[in-house]
């Protein structure tokens, strides 16, 4: 089951409770959407956490993974921090689809 804990918390602390994957997303984004669909459909729990919408306000993105722009993922389980959706994609897949390991 999917866990959405739609925050805008500036870098709260992680705890044992957690989902493993961060997903830094955008509202209305049809590329985070894409994200979203894959994360729902192979039943990964994951946290939300939605962005600013300035590019350059989007300053806790620039600190995880290097780049201002979403969507991003970060999976714990497996220490992948990855931008770009086409690239999420490709990772989920491989990691969590019927090819990968856990799904």
């Amino acid at each position: 089951m999917s866990t959405r804990n739609d925050r805008h918390d500036s870098e709260p602390g992680r705890t044992h409770d957690d989902p493993p994957i961060t997903f830094y997303r955008l509202q209305g984004c049809p590329y985070c959407e894409r994200v979203t669909r894959l994360l729902q459909e192979y039943d990964l729990e994951y946290r939300s956490r939605f962005v600013e919408p300035m590019h350059s306000d989007r300053n806790v993105v620039k600190r995880v993974a290097g780049v201002r722009t979403v969507p991003v993922i970060v999976d714990d389980a497996t220490g992948v921090t990855m931008a770009e959706s086409a690239n999420i994609v490709g990772y989920l897949e491989s990691t969590y689809g019927d090819d990968g390991g856990e799904a």
